[in-house]
């Protein structure tokens, strides 16, 4: 078998760490940038592995004496296994156990922004471990909030609208009882909206569209005695993003939310003054877009987003055939 370019680069890291020519310090921060590399432009989920193995040397080598650069090699490692493909729960504890040991180091001695980095992603991991009853989203919530102490809205417009878009994911995801449903989607909705004011179409367009599309997603589901209302809103929020995202140079992004406009527009009568009229227009409106996003996905083998859209224009075409 021929080793990849990866592997031959960390057998160059390890060995240049091993010459004498450089400081203890000055190979730490060597593996530590040489395995940023790696993480950043993963070719395969080895690279990954690689990486955390540079991650992991580095870590090693610190002993008690370099604190910072043991602190960011955790970090490194961390969100290396975060990045693993299908990581399963056990690299997630790993990369919790990471971010855990590292922020009171970095809180010491980092920068606010590597902080706030860090806990930017120590909330993604505890999101990610939700699920698996391994953490509490309240406390991914509270890491969100911790980073937007730095992230703000004037100096970093961009992670400013992740981190509010993340923490509206994750009230969409809290576990809460049937009558109080609507509260966490009322609080998801708050989120979007909070962000949406200070981020706008002219200056980040790519953020915009992301809240705009995440917004019209949680409007739809909302619980509510306003079902139209809010479908109208929902379509209204799908059509900002569509201002970004178009066919051309943003594809996959374009077919995400014109179905999801499409499942808006499936519920939505032709007339909300008279609803009893029904949406024949609405439905052949929906079923145009669902034919164009399973293209998208289909050319773009996006197997699992075309197989859902596929199930919709089987339903849409037997609602429409009822209608006839």
């Amino acid at each position: 078998m021929t080793p990849s370019i990866t592997d031959s680069a960390v057998k160059a890291a390890v060995a240049a760490v091993a010459s004498e020519s450089a400081s203890a310090e000055e190979k730490i921060q060597m593996l530590i940038e040489i395995a940023q590399g790696f993480q950043k432009k993963p070719k395969a989920a080895q690279d990954l592995r690689n990486a955390v193995g540079l991650y992991y040397r580095a870590y090693e080598m610190c002993g008690e004496e370099y604190s910072l650069l043991k602190a960011r090699a955790k970090v490194g490692m961390a969100g290396t296994l975060q990045a693993i493909p299908d990581a399963e729960y056990q690299l997630l504890m790993q990369a919790k156990a990471g971010y855990e040991e590292a922020l009171p180091i970095l809180q010491e001695l980092a920068s606010p922004e590597e902080v706030a980095e860090t806990q930017m992603n120590f909330g993604l991991v505890l999101q990610s471990l939700v699920p698996f009853n391994l953490a509490r989203i309240t406390d991914s919530i509270q890491a969100y909030h911790e980073a937007l102490r730095v992230f703000t809205w004037e100096d970093y417009p961009q992670e400013y609208a992740i981190l509010y878009n993340n923490i509206a994911i994750a009230y969409l995801s809290m576990p809460l009882a049937s009558e109080r449903e609507y509260l966490r989607q009322g609080l998801a909705v708050q989120s979007f909206e909070v962000a949406l004011k200070h981020i706008n179409l002219i200056d980040h367009p790519r953020e915009y569209a992301m809240l705009q599309n995440n917004l019209g997603n949680a409007l739809q589901y909302l619980v509510s005695s306003h079902p139209v209302e809010n479908n109208l809103r929902a379509i209204a929020a799908y059509d900002e993003a569509l201002k970004v995202r178009n066919f051309k140079d943003t594809p996959l992004e374009y077919a995400n939310t014109i179905s999801n406009k499409a499942n808006a527009l499936f519920n939505l009568p032709d007339d909300s003054e008279k609803p009893e009229a029904g949406n024949p227009k609405n439905l052949s409106q929906a079923r145009i877009y669902y034919q164009q996003a399973f293209e998208v996905f289909t050319q773009n083998q996006q197997i699992g987003q075309a197989e859902i859209v596929a199930q919709a224009l089987q339903d849409i075409e037997a609602e429409i055939g009822n209608r006839e």
